[in-house]
């Protein structure tokens, strides 16, 4: 059975799907109604509309898979999420629940990449010495010393820019460049939130920056009676804000990136218990998610602003 919009379950972009009185309708009883209304024929045909617990397994496995699981165990979900897309983009109302599979789906797709054989040693391109440069001295690749940083700047090199960066991304680079840090980095929305200001996602983070609740507060924000994390001039600030203070304690973007997705406490138990002061040397102790993450954001950030990631500016004090 395919398991179509299991991500409506997650409640990923639930702002969609409120009622004109501010509460949310029943999500899974539209999206039974949509496919019902909307799936053609060929597609009724060869999938069921999930039930309640096959929808939330589905979403809890995965979920589950991308913090605790492997590279490998994240891959095995290709076909699956390939074919639950597919329907997906057969219903018109739910062109924001694909995107997030599609993000997903990225993640994916690098993980079965990464955990290929890897090839020989005389097959590794070799970039050419610099005239004047010993021949035999080291060259450094950009992105060196961060996993599956070339799998990503690949991927993303074939991927088309948001359209809605262009209502936002001059706003949010203001913002991030008000607080000292590399406007570039606003391009975190791609990733977070495909620059929706109302995404929200299953764990309760939200906006372009897809902040926690208590992290909101920490950073100055209010959630009463106002969400302050859907305006997006303000979730970019404390977004900009977290990022700066992540960077004094770990003093690399690499690291400062690790501890906005999986939090400050488990980069920094992971770099004292291996004793290392790299995110390359910890990597293989993050989650899954985590590990792909920060190769995401700066390929996204190499391939929107031409900045690799040693070239990213420290904050400004």
């Amino acid at each position: 059975m395919g398991l179509i919009p299991v991500f409506v379950g997650l409640g990923a972009f639930s702002a969609r799907a409120e009622t004109s009185a501010g509460g949310e309708t029943d999500l899974f009883s539209l999206g039974q109604s949509l496919f019902e209304t909307y799936a053609p024929a060929e597609i009724k045909a060869e999938f069921a509309f999930p039930t309640r617990e096959q929808w939330d397994e589905f979403a809890a496995r995965l979920e589950k898979t991308r913090q605790t699981g492997s590279l490998a165990e994240l891959a095995a979900y290709e076909s699956e999420a390939r074919v639950a897309l597919l329907a997906l983009r057969a219903l018109p109302e739910y062109a924001d629940y694909a995107d997030w599979l599609a993000e997903r789906l990225d993640e994916i797709a690098v993980a079965k990449e990464a955990t290929a054989t890897a090839p020989g040693p005389a097959s590794q391109p070799q970039p050419a010495p610099l005239p004047g440069k010993n021949a035999n001295a080291p060259l450094r690749r950009p992105g060196a010393g961060v996993p599956m940083y070339d799998l990503w700047r690949k991927r993303m090199a074939e991927r088309v820019r948001p359209t809605r960066a262009d209502e936002f991304l001059a706003e949010v680079k203001a913002a991030f460049a008000a607080e000292g840090v590399p406007s570039e980095l606003a391009w975190l929305a791609e990733l977070e939130s495909m620059f929706n200001p109302k995404a929200k996602s299953p764990a309760g983070a939200r906006g372009l920056y897809q902040l926690m609740p208590v992290t909101a507060k920490a950073q100055g924000l209010s959630l009463l009676p106002f969400d302050e994390r859907v305006q997006p001039e303000k979730s970019a600030r404390a977004a900009a804000s977290l990022l700066k203070r992540l960077h004094g304690l770990f003093g690399t973007w690499p690291l400062a990136l690790a501890a906005y997705n999986a939090g400050e406490g488990r980069v920094r138990r992971a770099l004292q218990a291996a004793e290392e002061k790299t995110f390359a040397g910890i990597a293989p102790a993050l989650s899954t998610e985590t590990r792909l993450y920060v190769p995401k954001v700066l390929a996204t950030l190499a391939e929107r602003e031409g900045v690799e990631p040693e070239k990213l500016a420290a904050p400004k004090p």
